[in-house]
């Protein structure tokens, strides 16, 4: 890991601003502080990230009040959990050189954008997001008919538009929620002028890959491969994942369509697959050594990442390095927006 000048990034960042035209725009996106991320995390967003910080004026960060909207119960495992995601990033390939990563809750600017977006976003558009009856239905053992629950399409247009991203990465399921931080804005300039830009989607094309156990790939089904994990412990999860289930000899014909190892050879190795499809199909190779060519895939793959986190390990003040100044760079370009904001709606009484 390459020892970062900070202070002489922001100050970069400050004084510099020309730079930042050469870019193709700007960039917001987030998650969860929830716990360590796994493969499905990694390619559905974080992978995409990192190609995307070359190109583009990128802020990431760590949705800590979006994670109290279903988990405001028990607050014990966020800082602990903010910081292992800053590390998984990191070792991902984030640089912090190239994007800004900072903490949601430090920037305040966001709540008070948050404030003034509840006054102008009819209560109709919050109640018909598709997000809110699904999660009321699946987290019935929680109690989250709360305002912060159903508001939170307001605090995520405020994440976005403070910062006036012109693209946010999503998923083809996440457009719903993106159009309303469309209409939010579009609101907002009706009302007090043109400050706002309607964020445009880039469309993650994700690598799909079920858990071990053949679902999808979920914390609470515990069938999860986690960014941080060793080479050994990747290894025994591989060693356990669900196959075939009609295979029962090594040189019984199997099913690759039906294999949870055959849908992880599609994205670790591509370039062997048809000779693996057919070894599998006419029962040329047995299931334990296919897990175990999978495996030393895996870990050739994830070597870089390992290696950069045992870096980041070794000098763990790096993070709070890293987001004191991300907290900082996010701060000096939401002020400005929101003093633009406060001119516009003409509440900038002093």
């Amino acid at each position: 890991m390459k020892a970062y000048n900070f202070r002489q990034t922001v100050k970069r960042y400050l004084q510099q601003e020309s730079e930042l035209v050469v870019k193709k725009g700007t960039i917001l996106s987030g998650m969860r502080p929830t716990g360590a991320l796994h493969l499905g995390n990694y390619f559905g967003a974080l992978e995409n990230w990192v190609k995307l910080q070359d190109d583009y004026e990128c802020f990431f960060f760590v949705a800590d009040w979006h994670a109290l909207t279903t988990g405001y119960e028990d607050t014990s495992e966020i800082k602990n959990n903010i910081n292992e995601l800053v590390i998984d990033w990191i070792s991902a390939g984030l640089d912090p050189e190239k994007c800004t990563i900072f903490i949601q809750s430090k920037v305040k600017e966001h709540a008070e954008l948050h404030l003034l977006f509840s006054m102008t976003t009819p209560l109709s558009w919050l109640l018909r997001c598709p997000t809110y009856k699904d999660q009321l239905n699946q987290l019935k053992d929680k109690n989250i008919t709360t305002y912060g629950f159903l508001g939170y399409p307001n605090l995520q247009a405020a994440d976005i538009l403070i910062y006036k991203a012109g693209f946010v990465p999503v998923g083809e399921d996440q457009l719903p929620h993106l159009e309303l931080t469309r209409e939010i804005a579009r609101r907002f300039n009706y009302f007090y002028g043109q400050v706002f830009p309607e964020p445009q989607a880039i469309l993650t094309k994700a690598k799909v890959l079920p858990g071990t156990d053949g679902r999808k790939m979920s914390k609470s089904y515990g069938n999860t491969i986690a960014l941080s994990d060793s080479p050994d412990i990747l290894r025994k999860k591989v060693s356990t994942m669900v196959t075939d289930p009609a295979r029962i000899k090594k040189d019984d014909p199997g099913h690759p369509e039906v294999c949870t190892v055959f849908s992880f050879h599609k994205v670790f190795n591509e370039g062997e697959l048809p000779e693996i499809e057919a070894s599998c199909r006419g029962g040329k190779i047995g299931c334990v050594q296919c897990k175990r060519n999978l495996a030393d895939k895996m870990v050739q793959y994830f070597e870089p990442i390992h290696e950069r986190r045992q870096k980041i390990l070794e000098k763990p003040e790096i993070i709070k390095e890293v987001l004191h100044e991300g907290n900082k760079r996010a701060e000096i370009t939401a002020k400005k927006t929101m003093e633009e904001v406060r001119s516009a709606m003409k509440i900038d009484y002093m």
